[in-house]
């Protein structure tokens, strides 16, 4: 049965936005939700915190007119149960049927989608260089973005087709002209709008040491070598190659102040090295990613803050609410970046997490080899998005 088939309950049912959920999250109300999703989906990705209380049980369990008493037992009567499906439609029909039985229940419009649809803007307070530096925060996967602009101009890196049309919108309302948009790898777990942008005008640019990957439209794009630099009003983006999560992956250095690391460092983990070329490669992508590290990332200025492409559970937010951090710190807080090579080599692959969902659809879709529309793009990286090594053993105590 899909979300069309449900029928519509004899009793209303009001909806809560995302947008309002995430809010309420945020300023630590106290949150239950009923995810009425299979186990295998709720298992692989649902909203979580500190503050939330999730329950799982599959909408299939409330399409009998006699609901199981064990059923009903597993939902509380005594506060506000918010039920969320994939896409709405289910929710909807449980938290009616829940309704006339006199629970207190609202459902999440347009379900997980909705969740993933939810897109943030923070400004990196702590950026100290020419211009403005925002941090796009998508908390349905933790993917990460930045916008730089300054003296009427602007740049995107690591943009997400998804939300193309408002990286356009808001350069609009900044009153800049979006420039360029700057991806620094073949990302495994989301769909890139770089092409998308640069077919909007915008000129897209990928790392030159990606192209040799299988990339078939580098030919219609720009390529950033090592060293290369891109200039937004008074600000400079250098790129600053870093292989190892992958062998094209470039790093981009924003006015000397944040170094935007892609998938190569996050400031909860580094990354995981097995997406490319699989467990054989792994150990020898492991030791590339060290040697970047230690020479191309950690030789910069301690006060030098990262700004990776994604975070996860495990991130602790800066103080302005931007997933960021200096290297100093990080330094100083992640065994993994003090260890000798064979060490972080024997750590890194020890536990591995899943890889993400879809990701060999996603790679061939950002190489290009790959057509999927809209719809299937926003489907296909629905979930987290596991580019890490695992966050359990690489902080220090």
């Amino acid at each position: 049965m899909n979300a069309d088939d449900f029928p519509t309950p004899d009793v209303e049912v009001a909806s809560v936005e995302p947008e309002t959920l995430k809010d309420r999250i945020d300023a630590g109300e106290d949150i239950t939700l009923l995810d009425a999703r299979m186990q295998s989906d709720y298992e692989e990705w649902h909203i979580d915190g500190d503050n939330v209380t999730s329950i799982n049980i599959p909408y299939f369990e409330f399409l009998e007119d006699d609901i199981d008493e064990d059923v009903l037992d597993q939902i509380p009567d005594d506060r506000e149960v918010t039920v969320l499906c994939a896409k709405g439609g289910a929710s909807e029909y449980v938290a009616g049927t829940l309704a006339e039985r006199g629970y207190d229940v609202n459902h999440l419009e347009d379900g997980m989608n909705g969740w993933a649809s939810i897109y943030e803007t923070v400004e990196i307070t702590d950026y100290d260089g020419a211009g403005t530096l925002l941090q796009y925060q998508r908390p349905s996967s933790g993917c990460l973005g930045y916008l730089l602009y300054d003296d009427g101009e602007a740049a995107i890196i690591d943009p997400l087709r998804a939300f193309t049309e408002r990286y356009l919108t808001d350069a609009d309302d900044l009153g800049v002209d979006l420039q360029y948009a700057l991806d620094t790898h073949v990302h495994a777990d989301h769909i890139s709008g770089v092409r998308d942008l640069d077919a909007a005008g915008v000129e897209g640019v990928i790392p030159e040491a990606a192209v040799d990957r299988g990339v078939t439209y580098a030919d219609e794009l720009t390529t950033a070598g090592d060293g290369d630099t891109f200039q937004v009003g008074d600000a400079t983006i250098e790129a600053v190659y870093t292989p190892g999560h992958t062998t094209g992956m470039t790093s981009y250095l924003v006015d000397g102040s944040l170094l935007a690391t892609g998938d190569g460092l996050f400031i909860e983990s580094v990354a995981r090295p097995d997406l490319e070329e699989g467990d054989d490669g792994a150990p020898d992508a492991a030791r590339m990613l060290y040697e970047s590290l230690q020479e191309r990332v950690l030789t910069l200025p301690d006060d030098t803050l990262v700004g990776g492409a994604h975070f996860s559970d495990a991130a602790e937010p800066a103080a302005d609410g931007t997933y960021t951090a200096p290297i100093g710190e990080l330094v100083e807080e992640m065994d993994a970046l003090t260890m000798d090579e064979d060490d972080f080599v024997d750590l890194i692959l020890s536990d591995m997490p899943p890889r993400p969902a879809n990701y060999e659809d996603i790679i061939a879709t950002n190489l290009g080899q790959n057509v999927v529309d809209d719809d299937e793009a926003f489907t296909l990286e629905l979930g987290p998005n596991n580019c890490a090594a695992s966050q359990d053993s690489l902080a220090g105590d």
